[in-house]
């Protein structure tokens, strides 16, 4: 399992990340998807909100993270009409920990390799970050995560230097976008845009929506 995962390392280009603050959570991910040396797509939405209180993002396989969040939507909206209460985050990031797992356990032609990191609102106002690792392990965040990406050395780098604990919504979500420019400079796989999301009591706001564009100049 090892060797899967350090595998799917080289092959996940993306950056996704999430970051704890003193009033919520931001979720930030670039936009690029790839295949192999190829870009096949510039305006690939890698974080995305599935519901009303969480949103998700995922590095692995394009088809693979796509149905991940259909499933878990429908899974968790299920949950909810017949428990008649609304799931919490941590109640939707075992779900979806416990559906990687089964994933990557299937006999299959094409395995199922996705990381993922969920965040969300609780009905009593508090915020929590998950991450979920490759091979279906659930995890709190307490202070930020770029999960299995390809830009995550990247990432990390800078968060390690610039996060600060306490730190308010609108100081992360400049950290991560400063977090994501960082990948998209040195990643081949991690470009094209950005989007990053605030998940606070109030809500799920859709904060940046910025397209990188290549700019040519001629050099005197």
């Amino acid at each position: 399992m090892d060797a899967e995962l350090k595998n799917n390392i080289l092959k996940t280009g993306t950056t996704i990340l999430g970051i704890i603050c003193k009033d919520g959570v931001v979720m930030a991910s670039d936009r690029r998807a790839t295949a192999g040396n190829l870009i096949l797509s510039k305006n690939t939405k890698k974080a995305v909100q599935i519901n009303d209180y969480l949103v998700m993002s995922g590095t692995g396989n394009a088809s693979d993270i796509e149905m991940q969040k259909k499933v878990i939507a429908a899974q968790l909206k299920l949950k909810e009409l017949k428990s008649k209460k609304r799931p919490t985050v941590k109640e939707a990031a075992n779900l979806i920990g416990m559906v990687t797992y089964q994933n990557i356990r299937q006999p299959s032609m094409i395995a199922s390799i996705v990381g993922t990191l969920v965040a969300g609102f609780n009905e009593d106002g508090t915020t929590e970050l998950y991450t979920i690792e490759p091979a279906g392990t659930a995890m709190k965040v307490e202070d930020y995560d770029a999960n299995f990406g390809s830009g995550m050395p990247f990432v990390l780098g800078l968060l390690e230097r610039q996060y600060k604990e306490n730190m308010t919504v609108e100081e992360a979500t400049s950290l991560a976008v400063e977090a994501i420019k960082s990948s998209t400079q040195r990643d081949v796989g991690s470009g094209s845009g950005i989007d990053v999301f605030t998940i606070t009591k109030d809500g799920i706001n859709h904060v940046v929506k910025q397209e990188i564009l290549a700019e040519y100049r001629n050099k005197e």
